[in-house]
């Protein structure tokens, strides 16, 4: 299975596609795996390729993770992610629209390693993403394997 650097879990496809660009027009080129749901995002974490592999093997470095998903809610992902010895280490970067001091607090009660809401502002938008993607793949450090 090809190695998946970072995972997009965003129903939004203008959010997919902005954060896509961005990561693009900052020469950003590690493989990003998009799902649209937390029932996918859960399926392609926990699940198996094609080969009956675990997708667990070689990656994500980081998942970006919106709240307010379709199916699974973004705070169910996180706490399957974070309650898994497989997965409990991956950095989770909750990305979204909601101000909310609940959703805030929950997250980082439940291992989220950052929480960004959304910028309206297409370029702050942009900024955010790159941030994003410089951070987490190339300047923070973790674990192999």
């Amino acid at each position: 299975m090809a190695t998946v650097e970072m995972l997009l879990v965003e129903d939004n496809p203008d959010d997919v596609e902005l954060t896509l660009r961005a990561l693009r027009k900052s020469n950003f080129t590690n493989p990003i795996r998009v799902l649209r749901d937390g029932a996918e995002a859960l399926d392609y974490i926990f699940g198996a390729d094609a080969a009956g592999d675990p997708n667990l093997t070689g990656g994500p470095i980081v998942m970006l993770l919106d709240l307010k998903l379709p199916r699974i809610g973004g705070i169910e992902v996180l706490r399957r992610v974070k309650s898994d010895p497989r997965t409990m280490t991956m950095p989770v970067v909750v990305m979204t629209s909601s101000r909310e001091d609940s959703d805030l607090r929950e997250t980082y009660k439940l291992g989220a390693n950052s929480y960004i809401v959304k910028p309206v502002d297409f370029d702050q938008f942009n900024k955010a993403v790159t941030e994003i993607g410089l951070y987490w793949l190339l300047i923070n450090q973790h674990p192999v394997g």
